[in-house]
C-alpha cells in the first residue's frame, strides 16, 4: 500500500488548508482500511490528529484539533481528507497519513504503532 499526501503549505494563523491522502496504486482502494492522520514537529514525538474507520462509522480527533479539523473519506475517489480550519502556529508540523487493513467497520486506532502503511508526509507551516 503506497500512500501519497498533498495539500500542505504555508498559511497565516486563522487560515485553512485541506490535506489529501490517496492510495497511489491504480485499481487499489482504501475501502478496507481505517486511516489516521498524524503530525510530528521537530523534537516532538509523532502524535495522533484524526482518524476514520473504514466505513466512517467511527471518527476520532485529538483534543487539540477538535472543532477545527474535519476528517472525511471518499472511497470512490480513494482519498481521505483532513480539512484544517482556524489554524494556529502550534499546528506547524509534518503531517502524515497512515492506513491499517481492518475487518471491523467501527474500529480505528490512535496509536502510530498500530498502522502498517505510511505516506511520506506533507509540511504544514502556520505563521503568526
Amino acid at each position: 500500500v503506497q500512500l501519497v499526501e498533498s495539500g500542505g503549505g504555508l498559511v497565516q494563523a486563522g487560515g485553512s488548508l485541506r490535506l489529501s491522502c490517496a492510495r497511489s496504486q491504480r485499481g487499489r482502494t482504501l475501502e478496507g482500511y481505517y486511516v489516521g492522520w498524524f503530525r510530528q514537529a521537530p523534537g516532538n514525538e509523532r502524535e495522533f490528529v484524526a482518524g476514520i474507520s473504514r466505513n466512517t462509522a467511527k471518527i476520532s480527533y485529538s483534543d487539540s484539533v477538535k472543532g477545527r479539523f474535519t476528517i472525511s473519506r471518499d472511497n470512490e475517489r480513494n482519498t481521505v481528507f483532513l480539512q484544517m480550519n482556524s489554524l494556529k502556529p502550534e499546528d506547524t508540523a509534518a503531517y502524515y497519513c497512515a492506513a491499517k487493513q481492518s475487518f471491523s467497520t467501527y474500529y480505528l486506532s490512535t496509536s502510530p504503532g498500530s498502522y502498517d502503511y505510511w505516506g511520506q508526509g506533507t509540511q504544514v507551516t502556520v505563521s503568526s
